[in-house]
């Protein structure tokens, strides 16, 4: 199926739903909808960092922190991060991701979306989808953070990150 027909939940600023359209319109209309966040570190620790490929619809070609996406019509965001984990890292098997907290996203510019951040530990060897993954390696947390400055990034993606680590630091 095309991305863009992907049928997609519509949410208030509560996080209820309100509608069902196809993600092409939701995009393209600016519409609230439900994203996950999920970050993968290997046995080592180390995280999963990739760089989108030129064909997404959203954020092309720019890095990223986090594995996942769009939560389906109907679907949960435990399941999503689940199904989307699993397609962007190319493994089966993965353990079900932890779920951390919720956040809204809106970068005052139209793009807005409820988003659910997690966490999984990846032993298994990834085989990333190659329409959705152009590069990708684990990288210590000392390098991803030099790279934010020299790197772009994903916006949400970066204020997932931003927000991750507050978290982690407040507890």
């Amino acid at each position: 199926m095309n991305p863009a027909e992907e049928i997609l939940d519509i949410v208030d600023e509560n996080d209820r739903v309100v509608d069902r359209v196809p993600r092409g319109e939701a995009y393209a209309r600016g519409l609230r909808h439900r994203c996950v966040f999920v970050e993968a570190r290997d046995a080592d620790g180390r995280l999963f960092v990739h760089r989108r490929t030129a064909t997404k619809l959203v954020f092309p070609s720019l890095y990223d922190t986090f594995v996942g996406g769009v939560v389906g019509a109907g679907e949960s965001y435990d399941e999503a991060a689940l199904r989307e984990a699993e397609e962007e890292l190319g493994v089966r098997g993965l353990p079900r991701p932890s779920f951390l907290f919720k956040f809204l996203y809106d970068d005052g510019a139209g793009n807005s979306w409820w988003s659910a951040v997690y966490e999984v530990r990846c032993d298994l060897p990834v085989r990333p989808q190659a329409e959705e993954v152009a590069w990708h390696d684990f990288l210590p947390d000392e390098e991803v953070e030099r790279r934010l400055g020299e790197w772009e990034w994903v916006p949400d993606g970066l204020a997932a990150y931003e927000r991750l680590r507050a978290f982690r630091s407040s507890r």
